[in-house]
Order: structure tokens, then sequence, then C-alpha cells
């Protein structure tokens, strides 16, 4: 559980670092390795500042081609705290550290920017390369007009 000591009238620095079930107590399977995490606490007068950055890498399945893939994230930090929340001269910032991670995720999860998903076919990994399936799909309330065109040809030639 991190905690940073606050210096009163100064600045402290702090890094943490260590896996998400040892840094929250909480088991986040998506990130791999170690979570690290650099910063400092700025006694501003009325309050503390604490700010910094966590980097991580995390792990995941692509939502469009269901590919594993994994990505180096970093995301930088900066949160007031009011001096009461000092105990003894420490700050807990085990909640703030694990909102700020979880929140910075996107919502989707893509392997690349241009990730061209699966084939609605036949579902092959269209990054791998075209498989060669028809993907026009007939607008179902239009699907009445490809018979009428067949029929009107028909007609035609038989003029």
């Amino acid at each position: 559980m991190p905690k940073v000591l606050t210096a009163r009238g100064g600045n402290v620095p702090f890094e943490f670092s260590g896996t998400a079930q040892k840094l929250f107590d909480e088991d986040l399977d998506d990130f791999k390795g170690d979570i690290k995490i650099t910063g400092e606490v700025e006694d501003v007068g009325r309050c503390f500042i604490v700010r910094g950055r966590i980097e991580c890498k995390k792990v995941f399945t692509c939502d469009r081609c269901l590919a594993q893939a994994e990505e180096n994230q970093t995301h930088d930090f900066e949160e007031e705290f009011d001096k009461s929340a000092a105990v003894d001269d420490l700050l807990d910032v085990t909640e703030l550290l694990r909102d700020i991670l979880l929140a910075a995720q996107p919502m989707k999860n893509l392997c690349k920017a241009d990730c061209k998903g699966l084939c609605p076919v036949c579902g092959a990994n269209l990054n791998e390369g075209d498989c060669g399936c028809d993907k026009f799909i007939v607008n179902p309330k239009l699907a009445a007009l490809k018979g009428f065109k067949s029929n009107l040809s028909e007609s035609f030639t038989k003029l």
C-alpha cells in the first residue's frame, strides 16, 4: 500500500515498484510485470500536492481481431490532499494511484490503431491478409429489389 512521506515546507520525492497485487492489494490481471510509480509531494502551505508518473505494461485481447497484444503505458498525475489527510506525516495514495491507472484505460483495446478486425463471413484475421470472401451484405430492406432486378433483365432479353 503506497504511502508517501510529507515534508513540511518542501518537496519529498517518492518511488514505488511492484505488481498490482502488492501495490493495491488487488489482482489486476491486465498488467504484466511491475508497475513503476515515481513522483514528489510538495507542501504548498494550505495543502499537499502529489504529482508523478505511473509506468506499466498492459496485456489484453484486441476488441477487433481478438489477438493477444500488449502496450507500454505512461500516466501523469497531480492531486491535492488536505493537510488533515496526513497521518504521522504520511499520505496514503493507494486509492489515488489505483483510480488513475484504471480511469486512464481506453474504452476499446486495439492491437494497433488501424486494426482491420475479423472477416464477418469466415472469421479470419484481416490483419494477416485478405481471406477472399465476398463481404457484400445486402440491406434486408432492399433484398426484395434484388429479385426485381433479375426479373426485369429477363423481360428485356425476351423482347
